[in-house]
C-alpha cells in the first residue's frame, strides 16, 4: 500500500509545481494581443550594456507598437543594478513601465546576495518587482513561449 501511494503523491507534487509554474510565467494579461512575447536578460554591470537593454526594449515597442509586443526585462547578477533606486536609467525605467507595459523582474537570490556584501539591501525601483530567481524566471517565460534576448 505504501509503494502505491508514493507515486501518486510525487505526481500530484509535480502536477501542482508545474501549474504553478505556469501560472507564474502567464502572458500579461495588460496585452492580450500581443503577437511577441520577449524577455530580455540583463546579467552584466555595464552601463552601456544596461542602456542597450532598455534601447532593445524601446525599439521593440516602436516597431510592433505597445500593444503588440509584451516585453519583460530580468535582472540578475551584476545586472541587478539596473533597478536599484539610484540608477541613471531610473526615468526611463519608469516610461518603459508605466507607458509601455514593459515589466522589469528583480532577482531575489541576488539580493540577498548583496545584501550580505553591501552590508543592507539595496532599494529598488518601484517598477521592478521580485522574482525568486532571475534564471528561472527565464526558463518560465521561454517554457511559455517568450523568445530570450540577451544583448
Amino acid at each position: 500500500m505504501n509503494r502505491f501511494i508514493k507515486p501518486w503523491f510525487w505526481l500530484l507534487a509535480l502536477t501542482c509545481m508545474g501549474a504553478t509554474s505556469q501560472l507564474y510565467a502567464a502572458p500579461n494579461d495588460d496585452k492580450p494581443f500581443a503577437e511577441k512575447k520577449i524577455v530580455l536578460q540583463i546579467s552584466d554591470e555595464d552601463a552601456y550594456k544596461q542602456t542597450l537593454v532598455l534601447n532593445v526594449a524601446s525599439n521593440l515597442i516602436k516597431f510592433y507598437g505597445p500593444d503588440k509586443v509584451d516585453v519583460e526585462i530580468v535582472a540578475f547578477g551584476p545586472g541587478l543594478r539596473l533597478l536599484f533606486n539610484e540608477n541613471s536609467n531610473n526615468k526611463r525605467i519608469d516610461r518603459l513601465s508605466q507607458d509601455s507595459g514593459v515589466r522589469f523582474s528583480a532577482c531575489q537570490n541576488t539580493m540577498s546576495k548583496m545584501t550580505k556584501v553591501l552590508g543592507h539591501e539595496p532599494k529598488l525601483l518601484p517598477d521592478a518587482k521580485p522574482v525568486p530567481a532571475g534564471v528561472v524566471r527565464i526558463i518560465e517565460l521561454v517554457e511559455a513561449g517568450y523568445i530570450l534576448i540577451k544583448p
